[in-house]
């Protein structure tokens, strides 16, 4: 039952350095959908997107792996009508992930700005006066750079930063006032040991899932929808969170 439970919560973040102006502003991760496996059929997706709707995030975060590249998943999704339900979330701005260009190569990617959804690979687009969003490319399978990603984004604006893989969150430059990324589905079967096996990370537990600050910089990292290899998950349900995020104490410099 648990990979067809869905939990949209809502979850505050004191930033350091966020503007009053933006203080509030609320944030849905969509991570992970990989559509096509298990149980993620269109009909459950566009469920889904009605659900997200429903709790009015003013942005929304789409983090990759919309597609599922696994024997259970390869092409049993269309690119297009994945695309053109992502697209009903108003605000929504995408980086691709491993399975996307696994599974569809440059397809997702097309599909998606057919769509109306912008797609971030090292670049950068202003979410309203500002506020950017600045994202990179899928850590295996193009080259992400987030000096790129960041080269546009004025000296002044508060930044959130998209990228996939979570490991790449040491690379990601303290002008990021929040990095935001998906791809370890918490674990997925989130038993300690168990779930480290399977985890595709360098890191262990360390961005597993959840809100993650190091160094006065901080992460968040969503558990994402969908399941990848087998259709289960065991103590981790599919989730959306909705970040709200308000003024925190005064930036602190990166060492």
């Amino acid at each position: 039952m648990e990979p067809r439970s869905l939990v949209v919560r809502e979850e505050e973040l004191a930033l350091p350095g966020w503007p009053a102006a933006h203080d509030g502003l609320r944030v849905a991760l969509v991570s992970d959908v990989h559509a096509g496996a298990g149980h993620m059929t269109t009909g459950r997706l566009a469920g889904i997107v009605d659900h997200v709707l429903a709790a009015e995030a003013d942005v929304h975060l789409l983090l990759g792996d919309y597609l599922d590249s696994t024997t259970l998943g390869d092409g049993r999704a269309r690119v297009l009508e994945v695309a053109e339900e992502l697209a009903r979330l108003p605000a929504a701005v995408a980086v691709l992930g491993n399975h996307d260009w696994r599974g569809a190569g440059p397809a997702m990617g097309w599909a998606l700005r057919h769509a109306g959804v912008r797609v971030l690979e090292n670049d950068a687009c202003e979410l309203r006066p500002g506020l950017w969003a600045a994202g990179v490319a899928d850590t295996r399978h193009r080259l992400p750079d987030s000096q790129a990603a960041l080269r546009d984004v004025p000296d002044d604006a508060a930044v959130l930063f998209l990228t996939h893989d979570p490991d790449f969150f040491p690379d990601v430059p303290a002008r990021a006032d929040l990095t935001v990324a998906g791809h370890l589905h918490g674990g997925q079967v989130n038993v300690p040991i168990l779930r480290l096996a399977a985890m595709p990370t360098a890191y262990g537990d360390r961005y597993v899932a959840g809100h993650v600050v190091e160094h006065g910089r901080h992460l968040y990292v969503s558990a994402g929808l969908g399941t990848a290899g087998l259709p289960l998950r065991l103590f981790r349900r599919p989730e959306v969170p909705v970040l709200r995020i308000t003024s925190g104490a005064p930036r602190t410099p990166a060492p």
